[in-house]
């Protein structure tokens, strides 16, 4: 199983922490109580290298221009017509996708161009799945320019997530597929596109990142 440079910190802590219960287990006398430090340390260790496996992807060979592929993995959410005023500043349309702490959450670049906007922004931790913590929870955007159109996403934090992790910034030439980060432990990933583009996902459907088209801009 391939993990990702991403989590190699908490993935450590794990195996540290795991050490540490089956030692105290093999040294207390009682049985059931060693049992239950076992079956903890092996619980611990699974779900950490489960959560922060990363497996290979391929974009798709017949992707098309002006496709744009889910930055994660996980589940449509929401698909909303806004006014985006930050970065696209017109109508935009935007794709809300939710991963529960069982999804892929490497996420990975939706379109080919150059960063033209990022900001951090600290905030609160409730549930992902709720519509408001797309603008009250801690969450990066970031804006790339392609040769015809504009594209902003977003890494939001969630209840249970604590941790944002983006490479990216202003000037980055970046390539559709590729990784640039990730959110620690449940969260949600906004895509807001241009308005007129053509929606490929519905409410409820699975996604996979940098796999699944999200949808095409009518060029």
């Amino acid at each position: 199983m391939r993990l990702t440079i991403y989590g190699r910190n908490v993935v450590i802590k794990a195996l540290v922490i795991t050490l540490a219960l089956d030692i105290i287990a093999l040294l207390i006398p009682n049985e059931i109580a060693k049992l239950i430090l076992l079956a903890l340390s092996i619980l611990l260790i699974s779900f950490t290298l489960y959560f922060f496996r990363d497996p290979l992807r391929k974009i798709p060979i017949d992707l098309k221009e002006g496709e744009i592929l889910s930055p994660a993995d996980g589940k449509v959410m929401l698909i909303e017509d806004i006014e985006e005023k930050e970065f696209l500043s017109s109508k935009a349309t935007v794709i809300g996708i939710f991963l529960s702490p069982l999804n892929v959450h490497v996420n990975r670049i939706p379109v080919t161009g150059v960063v033209k906007y990022y900001r951090y922004i600290k905030g609160e931790f409730i549930a992902a799945y709720d519509h408001n913590s797309a603008e009250k929870n801690e969450r990066t955007e970031i804006g790339i320019q392609t040769e015809k159109y504009k594209v902003l996403f977003k890494q939001i934090a969630g209840f249970v997530a604590r941790r944002i992790v983006c490479e990216l910034r202003v000037g980055d030439k970046v390539k559709i597929g590729d990784k640039f980060g990730m959110i620690k432990f449940g969260s949600r990933t906004d895509v807001i596109i241009p308005a007129s583009s053509d929606i490929k996902v519905k409410i409820d459907q699975k996604v996979t990142g940098g796999v699944t088209v999200l949808a095409e801009v009518k060029l």
